[in-house]
């Protein structure tokens, strides 16, 4: 039908001596007489007034804050988990990526103020930048890990619903935040926190460190485990007189902490004689001296 096609047009907006425009070709020529400097101010205003993108990289940009906005809409913060996206878009791993530019800004301001050199800002995350995130959540960027900062704000949301402070593992879980668990392991870690992490969790959670008698007993290093186990050895030998443990032998030992333990003896004298080779001299010598004979 003659006119059809520049009906369409008009019934979609566009005046019909604009149908074959070639928009793209021509937004991608003005950014490149912007980036040369070759471009007149009252257009660089007449674009910018249209929402004019200048690169390619301001455009990944504005696509990574438009998805930042509409993921902290729905969850309510911006503490995306790395594997986050929004309807499509991979907005955890782009706030990862905001968050290293951001920490490289800080560290070239701290240079600065130090009065030290800075070899490039490439890579930095720009005020105006960090400002717009700010916008969305001041938060977005804290000085400890993300993981920790979203536990933390999920179980603030938790106390002002007015449910009381999870304490258990497994009780509460709020996407896909173990908030029990958090809570126990920041009062039994508790002097691993930096001062104002302390402060946050005593003053706004109101949680307090555990007491000394809520925390497990440290658990016991590999020279811990092999002096118990060689003690074990010792006392065998002392008792029959050789070290030919049979392999499922397993000895009763009362520790320095007077807890009875039972090491697989047997098991352990076969491994030592096997790694013979790796093991230290001075290892050599005390089993040597108790009756080991070596491979």
């Amino acid at each position: 039908m003659p006119g059809g096609e520049d009906q369409t047009v008009e019934a979609e907006g566009w005046p019909a001596s604009l149908a074959n425009f070639p928009l793209g070709q021509w937004t991608a020529d003005n950014r490149r007489f912007y980036a040369r400097g070759d471009m007149d101010e009252d257009r660089i205003e007449q674009l910018a007034k249209l929402g004019m993108v200048w690169s390619h990289f301001d455009v990944a940009w504005e696509e990574g804050l438009a998805a930042a906005r509409g993921w902290a809409a729905e969850a309510g913060h911006l503490l995306a988990p790395l594997d986050a996206t929004y309807q499509g878009y991979r907005v955890g791993i782009w706030l990862k990526n905001a968050r290293a530019a951001a920490r490289k800004a800080a560290e070239i301001e701290q240079r600065r103020a130090d009065g030290l050199p800075v070899e490039s800002v490439a890579g930095a995350l720009s005020d105006e930048r960090r400002e717009q995130l700010e916008d969305i959540a001041p938060s977005w960027c804290p000085a400890w890990p993300v993981e920790w900062q979203r536990a933390f704000h999920l179980t603030r949301i938790h106390l002002k619903a007015g449910h009381p402070l999870p304490t258990e593992p497994g009780n509460v879980v709020h996407q896909g935040e173990d908030l029990g668990r958090w809570v126990r392991s920041v009062r039994l870690g508790w002097d691993n926190l930096m001062t104002v992490q302390q402060w946050m969790c005593e003053q706004v959670l109101g949680i307090k460190r555990a007491a000394e008698d809520e925390k497990p007993p440290p658990r016991r290093t590999q020279a811990d485990k092999w002096a118990l186990n060689y003690e074990a050895a010792k006392q065998f030998f002392e008792r029959e007189g050789h070290l030919r443990v049979p392999r499922k032998h397993v000895k009763r030992i009362v520790g320095e902490d007077q807890e009875e333990r039972e090491p697989r003896l047997g098991a352990w004298i076969g491994n030592q004689r096997s790694r013979a080779a790796t093991l230290s001299p001075e290892r050599v010598e005390q089993l040597s001296a108790i009756g080991m004979r070596w491979p």
